[in-house]
């Protein structure tokens, strides 16, 4: 009996081919792709780095951001190391963190330092300790200055103390490096306490050089952002800061440090500056007269202040100048510009240029949202575009030079968000930018020589400053 073996099928030689290419493809997708087991176990080696870990994101962090990473050949050299260096180094860091947790001292249970994180709220933080809805309830309403508690910062470190029953003994906050809130247990309920440190005030002095912009000259400086918008504010009836500032510019500052401990904890008033803007000298003394009324004076006595400011929006760009024979963006038609335009993100806050009487807050045709300021008998100054009015102004009222009176918006016939701004003399339009600007009142002359008694003084101690700075950059 003759026995036969079936024959293997035969393919079409296409589909072997494929089926040869298929597998190759997977091959070679094994050896370049980790399986989700390698990748799980990547994961979990770098996030047992621990402070490792942390220095290798940190370093992914700096290089998005352009930073150098200080002493690292490649910022990822951990991973790169392999998967038995990674090993090693988290074996180690568990070794580490047991020889710590051996050599200290055990900690209070009943003692907790918890720092609010993004999304927290006081409930949450309440819960992390162990503490219930009603504890929170309990603590807020014992005394109306209990609620500050509520108003959490990111970073804010909050420091609970409990009884023996695990209910609230104690809960403290630092707010700043002046002021800290307690909240104390007693048998009436709690009692809320502020600690607020008085620091010493002393003088110090700043010196910049305008490279690429007033904020970032003045930080290297080491003016604060407050201190630099004062700065802008005491020379804003001379200098347009969204216009006239250029490279080479210079600014000295005497200035209010508030100190604790040492440490530099706020700043307070600018007591003195001098500004050079394109070759022109500036200078400003701050001034309490005897009637307690405090203002800024050059250093002659005569008012920083004028009847006007010179722009109504701080640090805007100018897009559209006063003209007679501009070519309107909407109406596609020769239209006399009667005002300046001020470009800035919706929302800039607009200041009133002096004090007056506001005669319209409303809709104003073409002009969208408006307010027109009356400035005694001669002046009068429109703001149109707006977004919306400050709280409080509308026709009628009365507003101050400085006063928040609305916000940057595109309301009417507008391309884009910002501000214009007319100025009429005698019911005819000028430019806001060239107008001379009417003073207010000089130092009294009963003051005078009060006065130069400060003013001189400090004069002298910027020249002083200024020439031993100099002195040591040339070391």
């Amino acid at each position: 009996m003759t026995s036969t073996s079936k024959a293997p099928p035969l393919y079409p030689k296409t589909h072997i081919l494929a089926a040869s290419g298929v597998a190759a493809l997977l091959s070679l997708a094994l050896l370049v792709f980790p399986s989700r087991e390698v990748e799980a176990q990547k994961t979990f080696i770098d996030l047992d780095l621990g402070n490792d870990a942390e220095m290798v994101l940190q370093e992914k962090d700096d290089l998005r951001a352009g930073l150098p990473v200080p002493g690292a050949a490649s910022p990822f050299a951990e991973i790169e190391q392999g998967t038995d260096t990674a090993e090693n180094s988290a074996q180690d860091a568990d070794e580490d963190l047991l020889e710590t947790a051996d050599s200290s001292p055990p900690s209070d249970p009943n003692h907790h330092n918890i720092t609010v994180s993004n999304g927290d709220t006081l409930s949450t933080v309440f819960a992390k300790v162990g503490l219930s809805a009603n504890d929170l309830h309990e603590a807020l309403n014992s005394n109306k200055e209990a609620k500050q508690f509520s108003r959490l910062k990111v970073g804010q470190v909050l420091d609970f103390e409990l009884n023996e029953d695990g209910k609230l003994k104690s809960l403290q906050s630092k707010l700043s490096d002046l002021e800290t809130i307690r909240l104390s247990r007693t048998d009436k309920g709690f009692d809320f306490q502020r600690d607020q440190v008085k620091p010493e005030v002393v003088t110090a002095y700043s010196r910049g050089v305008i490279n690429s912009s007033l904020f970032l000259s003045a930080k290297r400086a080491g003016l604060s952002h407050s201190l630099t918008m004062d700065l802008a504010n005491v020379f804003g009836y001379d200098i347009d800061f969204a216009m006239d500032i250029r490279e080479g510019d210079e600014f000295e500052v005497i200035y209010e440090e508030k100190v604790v401990n040492g440490k530099r904890v706020g700043t307070g008033n600018i007591l003195s500056a001098r500004f050079t803007n394109r070759g022109k000298t500036y200078t400003a003394v701050r001034y309490t007269s005897k009637q307690g009324i405090t203002s800024y004076y050059n250093a002659d006595g005569e008012s920083m202040r004028k009847a006007f400011i010179r722009t109504p929006v701080d640090f805007a760009r100018i897009s559209s100048r006063f003209s007679t024979g501009r070519k309107h963006p909407i109406l596609n038609k020769i239209r006399a510009h009667k005002g300046v335009d001020y470009a800035a993100p919706r929302g800039t806050p607009i200041k009133a240029a002096g004090d007056g009487r506001v005669t319209l807050a409303g809709r104003n045709g073409g002009y969208g949202n408006t307010v027109i300021i009356q400035h005694g008998q001669r002046y009068r100054t429109l703001y149109a575009h707006m977004q919306g009015f400050a709280k409080g102004v509308r026709n009628g009222s009365n507003v101050k030079q400085g006063q928040i009176i609305g916000y940057i918006g595109t309301t009417g016939l507008s391309t884009g968000p910002h501000l214009h701004y007319e100025f009429q003399v005698n019911g005819v339009h000028v430019d806001p930018l060239s107008q001379k600007l009417p003073m207010a009142d000089p130092i009294a002359a009963s003051e005078k020589q009060r006065f130069m008694q400060l003013s001189k003084p400090l004069m002298a101690r910027m020249d002083q400053e200024k020439t031993t700075m100099l002195a040591a950059n040339q070391q």
